[in-house]
């Protein structure tokens, strides 16, 4: 049966669907309760071709980062994504309520996760994501952004595992969660980076990305979820 939250959310032009005609993004995240291990799987529409990008960053362990910012989209379902060596797929099982989110591919595993804004050359090491994520709250509209992009975040839970190569699973269970889906006015508008709270001189686990673009997200792992990292 279809949560109270479920059955009313999505009004205002708040939805899981497509928006055409936009730049289009949506991010799952999780993280442990103790902050010690955090998984983000992203995915952006720019017209014909999209961006992916996904990392596994646990505590005292080389992250695990993957990208591909050159991904033809596959107009029957643009959830699905394969680029060379990789398959993924952000799958609406329940709207506002449940996504499934799956990855097989190879990471790059890099000691030292300030690579990842550099060329992010690492060894390759083949992954799995195999995630279902859960809305726990309705969803909340996001505050007037910078790039006057519109969307939402929405809090829930993952459940699942993570295989890599050589290594037990990583399993998640009732793992704290959060996803947001953003959207342009039109293709021809840039869509900044997400905006999270700020982490000042934060050490934890970390997860940077580089976009095409220029831009940054270098998100560091606090028992709230991942929060953008600041050295000042």
């Amino acid at each position: 049966m279809m949560s109270d939250f479920a059955a009313n959310s999505g009004t205002g032009g708040l939805h899981d669907g497509r928006h055409p005609g936009s730049v289009e993004e949506w991010v799952f995240a999780a993280w442990a309760a103790d902050a010690s291990l955090g998984v983000i799987s992203g995915h952006r529409i720019l017209g014909r071709t999209a961006w992916y990008w996904a990392a596994l960053a646990r505590a005292g362990r080389p992250l695990l980062h993957i990208t591909d910012f050159d991904v033809p989209v596959r107009l029957a379902d643009p959830f699905i994504v394969k680029g060379e060596a990789m398959w993924a797929e952000h799958t609406r099982e329940a709207p506002m309520e449940q996504w499934t989110i799956g990855n097989e591919t190879y990471a790059a595993s890099l000691e030292d996760p300030e690579d990842a804004l550099g060329r992010g050359y690492g060894v390759p090491t083949p992954i799995a994501f195999d995630l279902e994520w859960y809305a726990t709250a309705a969803e909340q509209r996001l505050d007037p952004q910078p790039d006057m992009s519109t969307g939402y975040e929405q809090a829930g839970v993952v459940h699942g595992s993570i295989e890599i190569l050589g290594e037990l699973a990583v399993e998640l269970t009732e793992a704290p969660a959060c996803r947001w889906h953003r959207w342009t006015t039109g293709e021809d508008l840039p869509l900044g980076q997400l905006i999270l709270p700020i982490a000042v001189a934060h050490s934890g686990v970390r997860a940077p990305f580089r976009f095409p673009d220029g831009g940054e997200s270098d998100l560091v792992l606090t028992a709230d979820g991942w929060h953008c990292r600041s050295t000042t």
